[in-house]
This record gives C-alpha cells, structure tokens and sequence, in this order.
C-alpha cells in the first residue's frame, strides 16, 4: 500500500469557494495555483494496481474560519489534519479491515513523519518509506545521518538491482542498505536504504528510504517495495484518462467525496475485470484434453 498527495486543479481552480482550495506549487500545472490537495492510498500486486481510499486536506486557513467551511459542507467535527495524519487514518482503516500488506510505502512527506512510523512499527508492518538525507539512525551509541552512511558505502557495496519495470523496461539502479543499532520492536529491523542512478556520478545518492523489516529480508524485497511507490503515478495516469478522476467542478464537500469516490470505484471496477481478463483460464492451466 501506498500513500501520495497529489495537487490537482479543477476546472474552478481560480475560485476561493472551492473546500479546501489554496495557492501551493501544483506538481500537476507545474507553478503556483488554486488547486485542492488530496491524499490517497493505493494498493499494488502483480496483477494490477487500484485506489483504496481518499481523503480531501484541509488547510489550517479553512478550519480556522467556521463560516467558510459551513458553507462549504464540511462537517463540524472535521479539524485540520496532517497529511501523514490523514494517510495514517486511511492505512488503520485499510488495516484494520484485514487488507493484507506486504510493505507501505510512501513519499518523503510521509517517511520524515515520526508519528506515522511509530504507528506502523506498532503494528509490526514493514515498510519502506522516501525520506531526506538528514534522516538519521543510531550508531555506535549516536545518530548519524542518512548521507553519511551513504558516503561510506564501499565502492563495491552498491548492487545493481531493478525496482521494477517501467514504461521503457527494468528501472535499473545502485542500491546499498545501513542496519541501526537502536532498538526496534522484537524480531524486527530498523534500516536505511540509499539508491543512486546508473547515469549520474557514481558518490550522487539519489534517494534515502527509512526502512522496518525482519531481520533476514534480502535487499531485493526493499528495493522491489522502494519501487513500487511509483505505481501510484500509474493510477492517477489512468484514473484520469479512463474515469475522468480530475473532471469536476465541484466546490463542497459532500460533491468532492462523491465524486472523487464514483471514480476510484469505477477505476477498481476496471482494474478487477481486467485482472480477470487476463488471468488464464483453469482448464489451460491444466492442459486441454
């Protein structure tokens, strides 16, 4: 499972009315504009990947000013809320209903939130999550920096693995891993694992992920989770060409969860019929005849 924040503007982006509306930078438009910021959590297999759940931020401009959000529709006992907060909530409930989850993974704005990985550790569930080079473990009884341990990998400790296909094939990288030394819950690790491109000078790290684990998962099952972030990108591509995700001109609350909540389902509709499309049929798995 995984967790992503995109920014996407409506066709009412120039409008202050819209909830939850603000002028971040768009990753979408690419500059600063209007636009509502969603968190969603997807989740991934071999054999398709789909939304499991959605929730719309609010800024602390729109819980601080009543009246706004009334007239918007939001409900009165909806505060503001992080959106590793929001993300935490959607992993509980898929949790908690018994959704089984090899690893979650997630952006920095979630991996650099301590609360979150505490919550998941808890909970004994693995996880690789993106974090910034100044995202530190303990070592020899003192917390070093992620980019530290990345300098003193030795040339011939970074392993060249895929973390899965991309649009032009296998995305291939370098990739190294440091154990803490802290205390973790019973029979788990706590780690960091450093990926740099192929492409790039060789000391370039090009990202750091915070890592829960069992002791004798191999780097290839990190690196696999690592890469499975990026699968999101995919469901927002096809969210929004085959079920018209970003189509809207919604400005409450209610109208946004209504609509956002048709298109996931529709998108895990499709996502299940085209799994079973291409699952082989049982008698030719067995053999004809």
């Amino acid at each position: 499972m995984r967790c992503r924040r995109p920014c996407s503007a409506s066709p009412l982006g120039a409008s202050t009315h819209s909830v939850g509306v603000q002028r971040p930078y768009s990753g979408t438009a690419g500059r600063i504009e209007n636009c509502q910021v969603g968190v969603f959590l997807t989740y991934a297999t071999p054999r398709g990947r789909t939304f499991l759940d959605r929730a719309l931020y609010l800024p602390a401009s729109w819980t601080e000013d009543p009246a706004r959000c009334k007239a918007a529709g939001v409900p009165k006992d909806v505060g503001f809320a992080t959106k590793p907060q929001l993300a935490l909530r959607m992993l509980e409930r898929a949790l908690d209903a018994g959704v089984p989850a090899a690893w979650v993974t997630g952006d920095e704005v979630y991996g650099n939130d301590v609360p979150l990985r505490r919550a998941l550790e808890a909970r004994r569930q693995p996880f690789v999550l993106a974090v910034k080079s100044s995202f530190q473990i303990w070592r020899d009884l003192q917390r070093v920096r992620a980019s530290t341990l990345a300098a003193e990998v030795p040339p011939g400790g970074w392993v060249r693995l895929s973390a899965g296909d991309g649009v032009k094939g296998p995305r291939a990288y370098e990739w190294a891993s440091a154990r803490s030394r802290g205390t973790a819950a019973r029979g788990w690790v706590r780690g960091v694992l450093f990926r740099r491109s192929l492409l790039t000078p060789s000391e370039l790290v090009l990202a750091y992920y915070a890592v829960l684990a069992r002791p004798r998962t191999p780097l290839e099952g990190s690196v696999r989770a690592a890469g499975a972030r990026w699968s999101i990108e995919e469901c927002f591509e096809s969210g929004k060409g085959e079920v018209g995700l970003d189509q809207y001109e919604v400005r409450s609350w209610p109208g946004w969860h209504r609509h956002i909540t048709l298109a996931l389902w529709a998108h895990a509709f499709l996502t299940v019929q085209r799994a079973e499309a291409l699952r082989p049929r049982r008698r030719e798995r067995r053999g004809a005849g």
